[in-house]
């Protein structure tokens, strides 16, 4: 059953591979504004709507906002953690911290079925907005604007 609107943010523990600064700890988001990312290297529309969701994270990381992404593996291709690495730190840009999700723990936990996939948590670490695919972005500013008002 997928996640809920008011839903807790899911544990992010139990994933080995972490890269960007490894994972995350409770302190780290706990009482902050989240936005978790799910994107797949062989998920096209993820690699051309990076940019946007990168100035997104520019934008918002300063104001507070806790970006992390999940790599979700869509075949056994995808398990390659040096390629998944590669391909996160060079083509996609990614400089917050990146879950290389290969046995499907975060994914599971969000029960994330679609890559790109976006999670907007309030301070609360209740689940404010969930959205998919490449377009509407201007709904996940929306979305992160008014959990940052909401204090």
């Amino acid at each position: 059953m997928a996640l809920r609107m008011r839903a807790p943010l899911p544990s992010l523990a139990g994933v080995p591979t972490w890269i960007n600064g490894g994972e995350p700890k409770p302190e780290d988001y706990q009482g902050k504004v989240v936005l978790v990312h799910f994107w797949s290297i062989s998920c096209y529309i993820c690699h051309d709507v990076v940019a946007q969701f990168n100035a997104i994270r520019d934008e918002y990381q300063p104001k507070g906002v806790v970006v992390l992404s999940v790599h979700q593996p869509r075949s056994e291709a995808e398990l390659d953690t040096g390629a998944v690495t590669k391909d996160a730190v060079e083509a996609m840009l990614l400089t917050q911290p990146c879950a290389i999700d290969s046995e499907h723990t975060l994914v599971e936990r969000f029960t994330n079925e679609y890559v790109p996939g976006y999670y907007v948590f309030d301070r609360k670490g209740e689940m404010r907005h969930f959205q998919t695919g490449g377009k509407g972005y201007e709904r996940i500013t929306k979305a992160l604007d008014r959990c940052l008002v909401e204090g």
